[in-house]
């Protein structure tokens, strides 16, 4: 029989997951902290490998989320 309730290992996934989307979204807060006033090209180079990060594990995060059986609604506006 097919078991209908994910187990255990698809729970820790997605928090394993959850956790280093938190942690992408950190770095991204302690870049703008210490960002210059005026960003270099450098400075635009880093933020947008940060954001690309933090999108990638959120995605992941998602996809976790739902072989864990937490498949919620698009909450999205358009």
């Amino acid at each position: 029989m097919t078991d209908l309730i994910p187990g255990g290992d698809a729970r820790e996934n997605a928090r394993r997951i959850a956790a280093a989307h938190t942690a992408a979204s950190r770095d991204v807060e302690a870049f703008l902290r210490r960002a210059p006033e005026v960003p270099t090209p450098a400075d635009v180079a880093e933020y947008a490998a940060l954001l690309a990060r933090e999108e990638a594990f959120r995605t992941e995060r998602q996809d976790a989320a739902e072989g864990a059986g937490f498949d919620a609604p698009d909450i999205g506006g358009a």
